[in-house]
């Protein structure tokens, strides 16, 4: 019985202990939804260079390579990753300065 080959990416990581196990560019802290959002909002590759200079095109293509092949979990990354949702999900209020505080911080 022929094993499906293991599609491996030479810029993309992820570990359990960096970004909470997103998808990331190895030796970086940057995540894969970062360069999606940039992305998304209609940023040219030198554009999302610009923003994010320490990386590289080859890391910014394979971003998007990588989103493409995995598009369904980074859109749900995306979603979770909102403010909304994680107000919610951590029981956390917005202030009206912008903070974001626990609701039980008794803080305007």
């Amino acid at each position: 019985m022929a094993t499906e080959p293991t599609i491996q990416y030479r810029y993309v990581t992820q570990a359990k202990d960096i970004c909470g196990g997103s998808p990331i560019i190895r030796g970086t802290r940057t995540p894969i939804r970062a360069i999606v959002g940039y992305y998304r909002m209609g940023f040219s590759i030198e554009e999302i260079l610009e923003g994010l200079p320490h990386l590289n095109a080859a890391q910014i293509f394979e971003a998007l390579s990588y989103y493409h092949d995995h598009q369904t979990e980074v859109e749900q990354e995306i979603l979770e990753s909102r403010v909304s949702e994680l107000l919610g999900k951590y029981d956390l209020r917005l202030t009206d300065e912008g903070r974001i505080v626990s609701v039980d911080n008794h803080e305007s």
